[in-house]
């Protein structure tokens, strides 16, 4: 009887995930707690102004003079006749009537906007860096896994050595190599210095998840398509990759989370990631807690989108035919 209800409470879902759920509640609150017990004074309103702003634009008078309005445009005409347009549009708030004079300097009219804040730039500029630089990541993957594969020594040398540095040397030393020696020389900026970081770094894994992966195919496909007078980059192209990206899907879709993690690196050479505004917000506001925990919910959204996308491509694969 006793093992019966231990196993209706093994697989009763709901009281798992509320189990789960008090957990990491606990969690949260010991660390709240632990803040408290700093005296730490927490600044939520502090967060949000850096995720968008609004900014006042205003239209001020380039000269003494009247001002006009000549099919649909404004001007400024002084006393000489002289005519100088203004840039306002229609969603501008007016603080002079047509026809009244006006003195330099003064605002004519003025309208309200919405900016993205750092947070956001932030967040944009991790986006970009980690989407380029998985592009390339898997472009070198697939290289390098061929030159792996290939029947040339030289070939297979070559990558090996390129796999075997790079996997053994930190990230952050080989970001500093690269900006500070290969992009000096090159004239590479920063932002692209990051990519070429990222992108070579992660590439070494890509291509040992596709070495792996293409090595799984049963080699008797490769004969099988060589006796229908297939070449081998056809063989290659239309049966081997195919089944082995699926394979390696789950995989490389980990390789990408962790890109988009370790960039934040990048943030060392004054690249303007979430890691590095995270850093600047904490050093306006010295609300440390705050900042940190928005910037890793902010990190949690791309990732968790990855995964989400990951899982969405995995089925239907699988609905296609399997990922085997």
């Amino acid at each position: 009887m006793r093992k019966k209800k231990a196993v209706s409470l093994a697989h009763n879902k709901n009281l798992g995930h509320s189990l789960a759920l008090g957990f990491y509640l606990a969690i949260g609150y010991f660390l709240f707690l632990a803040a408290s017990n700093m005296n730490y004074v927490w600044q939520w309103n502090s967060i949000p102004k850096y995720f968008a702003y609004e900014e006042t634009i205003s239209i001020e008078a380039p000269q003494d003079g009247k001002f006009t309005s000549v099919d649909g445009k404004y001007f400024v005409i002084t006393s000489e006749g002289e005519k100088e347009e203004l840039q306002i549009t229609s969603d501008f708030t007016f603080d002079y009537e047509i026809g009244e004079d006006v003195y330099q300097g003064e605002v004519l009219a003025s309208k309200k906007e919405w900016y993205a804040g750092p947070m956001l730039n932030g967040m944009w500029v991790t986006i970009k860096i980690s989407f380029m630089s998985a592009i390339l990541a898997s472009i070198i993957g697939i290289v390098v896994a061929f030159m792996r594969l290939s029947s040339y020594q030289f070939f297979k040398d070559i990558a090996s050595v390129y796999i075997a540095i790079i996997r053994g040397t930190p990230l952050l030393v080989q970001i500093f190599l690269f900006y500070f020696i290969i992009a000096n020389i090159f004239d590479i900026e920063r932002f692209y210095a990051g990519v070429l970081s990222l992108g070579i770094f992660f590439g070494a894994y890509t291509a040992e998840v596709l070495r792996g992966a293409i090595q799984s195919i049963d080699k008797g496909q490769m004969e099988a398509s060589h006796s229908l007078g297939m070449s081998y980059l056809q063989t290659m192209r239309h049966i081997i990759l195919p089944q082995a990206f699926k394979r390696a899907l789950p995989t490389l879709v980990g390789e990408v989370i962790a890109l988009v993690k370790d960039s934040s690196l990048v943030s060392v050479i004054s690249i303007t990631d979430l890691t590095k505004v995270g850093r600047e917000i904490v050093a306006n506001t010295f609300s440390p807690f705050e900042t940190w925990i928005v910037v890793a919910v902010m990190y949690l959204t791309i990732t968790f989108s990855l995964t989400y996308i990951g899982h969405r491509l995995e089925k239907r694969m699988a609905a296609k035919g399997g990922l085997s």
